[in-house]
């Protein structure tokens, strides 16, 4: 497990920079694996580093998508998050974080991707375009990128958040909402209100 100080949505890529011993250790093992992965939760209070902080039960499973250890020992690594999963206990921090997770699929997964048609994917698309173009506003040198959203409604709703960019929190709304559907409805209503807040600011700097 590799605690971060946010959270990390399914489909977000997650560049890692690791320098301390233990973790050092933990990309070792990960990487020599056939199939490498790692699980990441939320700190939600305290600090990572030095211990006594307190972690959300609710995370991801991240697949290594490169690996590159530095000549002082330190590694770059970057993963993407794949799938949920929830934590069912904490072990010993030795010789770095682990936990026994659970994999924990959307209560109505296949429901949504059958009931849901590609028109409730407007809204989506709409919020998330409103970000882009108010982030353009705030920003002009940065590129307006507007995410080309898949047509499964769930995977959709996963893109569109990360894309948006929201704050922790609200992501972890998102994040422990057990069914896709209304993941779906509250990721519009949430990434809406994230894009009139982004263009009140630009309407304050003018």
């Amino acid at each position: 497990m590799f605690p971060l100080e946010q959270t990390v949505l399914p489909t977000a890529a997650i560049p890692l920079h690791i320098f301390e011993p233990r973790y050092r250790e933990l990309a070792r093992v990960v990487t020599a694996r056939a199939e490498p992965e790692l699980g990441t939760v939320m700190i939600e209070r305290g600090r990572e580093v030095g211990g006594a902080d307190q972690r959300a039960s609710t995370g991801v499973v991240a697949r290594v998508v490169r690996a590159d250890e530095l000549p002082d020992g330190q590694w770059g690594i970057l993963a993407v998050a794949t799938r949920r999963i929830r934590v069912e206990e904490w072990l010993t921090d030795d010789p770095f974080p682990r936990a026994m997770v659970t994999d924990w699929p959307d209560v109505d997964a296949d429901t949504c991707r059958s009931s849901i048609g590609p028109g409730a994917r407007s809204p989506l698309v709409d919020a998330v375009a409103r970000v882009a173009a108010v982030t353009k506003r705030l920003d002009p040198g940065r590129p307006s990128v507007t995410p080309d959203l898949s047509g499964d409604p769930a995977l959709a709703t996963w893109q569109a958040s990360v894309a948006a960019g929201l704050g922790p929190f609200d992501s972890m709304r998102l994040l422990e909402e057990p069914s896709a559907t209304r993941r779906l409805a509250d990721a519009i209503e949430i990434i809406r209100e994230h894009a009139e807040l982004l263009e009140a600011l630009a309407d304050q700097a003018g």
